[in-house]
């Protein structure tokens, strides 16, 4: 089988997603890696329209949308399924992802981690008030990631999923925000499960630092 070839910068919550999923399938892979003034030039906007991050190349088939590219590695590669069996299970993990890009994204990756964590390492102005109106957007996200979860290891139950792969990616940056912090504090159920992720080998492979150790040498 071809190598699996992601487009995409290092550090992205997506790019890490679609890399979780070919980890935990035990995937060769190569990163081309992107700097993020890429998105709109006419070399990734011929891989991508949109001009988002990660492209999926697998031979001559290329794949965008992390969703799509997650349910496609899972169809692709079987071993260590990534997708529950039973009906409800699935239409839990189906659940949460679309939690993670309707509601995570857009009021605790985009408005809070990014203001945060990612824009002043690039010099950038940081939108306090942007910041602050997130917040009880931010809230309501963690609580209800926390009732969904309950008493489970997993978001779909027993075993990891693909909802699993997608939120780790985002919420592993809201430990380094004093606010995200707080949040997990209230459900020790969440906190429990982030460690979980954060212990499984997908994960430590995939933080910006192995990633770039994966990268020949500009």
């Amino acid at each position: 089988m071809s190598e699996f070839t992601v487009y995409g910068v290092p550090g992205s919550p997506y790019v890490r997603a679609a890399l979780l999923g070919l980890e935990e399938k035990g995937a060769d892979y190569h990163i081309a890696r992107l700097d993020p003034s890429a998105s709109r030039s006419a070399e990734h906007l011929a891989r991508h329209p949109f001009g988002r991050m990660p492209v999926l190349d697998h031979g001559d088939f290329r794949l965008y949308e992390t969703q799509a590219i997650l349910r496609y590695l899972d169809r692709a590669l079987p071993a260590a399924p990534l997708t529950p069996k039973d009906a409800k299970a699935e239409a839990r993990m189906n659940q949460v992802i679309g939690i993670t890009d309707c509601y995570v994204m857009p009021d605790i990756s985009s408005p809070i981690v990014f203001q945060r964590l990612i824009a002043p390492q690039f010099g950038l102005p940081v939108d306090e008030a942007r910041f602050a109106a997130a917040l009880p957007r931010a809230r309501v996200c963690i609580d209800e990631l926390g009732r969904l979860l309950g008493d489970q290891p997993y978001m779909a139950g027993d075993a990891v999923s693909i909802a699993d792969l997608l939120l780790a990616a985002h919420l592993a940056f809201v430990p380094g925000v004093e606010e995200g912090r707080a949040m997990l504090a209230r459900h020790p159920n969440l906190t429990a499960w982030l460690d979980r992720m954060n212990a499984r080998p997908s994960m430590a492979a995939t933080t910006v630092e192995r990633l770039m150790e994966k990268l020949p040498a500009a």
